[in-house]
């Protein structure tokens, strides 16, 4: 049976998704509360990690093995990196790269992971695909990219540091938890896609912006979400 585990950071980004399960049950593990049920017939099972790398891959791994999930997307709003992706757009990964990862004492490129088989993380393309199609099934009206997110432990707000990220990673966004997901899908081969609805620019401006547009951008991705549910098939 397909089960599909959706991981959102904040409760604004899993609330509505929770209340829409049927045969809801509640299952905690890992101090954190898992919704498995289903959504317009499909089973899924809906978490919220918290804000961070490590809370998001504790989160990841405890979803794969007290649900078994066949594919995660990790749903949430991110900071734009490049001047075209505006507020309210939506990035879909291409990849994942844990940009605060910095062993450059010992030799290695920024991001690369000791002793890994693998720092970059790609996503799934079938999911991309479907992800796509939600967007123009569920009339969003914004614009939609595909690139490199990058994640750290840091909620960018200046423009030196996102200057970096672009010139080090070629990152199109930045947020805190994409990274850590893919991650432990990689590690444990299960296909995954990052999606991300811009909230700010990443730069000086982000505290400010942030409050305005963070709504806006959770009920992009939200209602992207709920369309990718109806229209997936294993």
């Amino acid at each position: 049976m397909f089960v599909l585990g959706i991981i959102g950071a904040m409760d604004e980004e899993v609330a509505r998704l929770k209340d829409m399960i049927e045969e809801l049950q509640v299952i905690d593990r890992a101090g954190m509360s898992f919704y498995q049920g289903n959504i317009y017939g499909k089973q899924v099972v809906v978490v919220k990690c918290g804000v961070g790398k490590v809370n998001a891959a504790m989160c990841a791994q405890a979803m794969i093995d007290t649900f078994s999930v066949s594919a995660i997307i990790n749903t949430g709003i991110a900071g734009s990196l490049d001047a075209e992706i505006e507020i309210g757009d939506i990035v879909f990964a291409t990849d994942t790269v844990e940009h605060d990862m910095d062993v450059a004492a010992l030799g290695y490129e920024p991001g690369m992971i000791p002793d890994t088989k693998q720092s970059i993380f790609k996503a799934d393309s079938k999911l991309t695909e479907y992800a796509k199609t939600a967007v123009e099934k569920a009339g969003i009206d914004v614009n939609v990219f595909m690139g490199r997110v990058v994640s750290g432990d840091q909620f960018i707000s200046s423009k030196e540091k996102k200057n970096w990220l672009v010139d080090t990673f070629g990152g199109r966004c930045a947020e805190m938890e994409g990274a850590a997901i893919g991650h432990v899908a990689a590690l444990n081969d299960i296909p995954y896609l990052v999606v991300r609805a811009i909230s700010d620019k990443a730069d000086d401006s982000a505290e400010m912006d942030y409050p305005t547009f963070a709504a806006k951008a959770i009920e992009n991705s939200i209602n992207m979400m709920l369309q990718i549910i109806k229209e997936y098939e294993e």
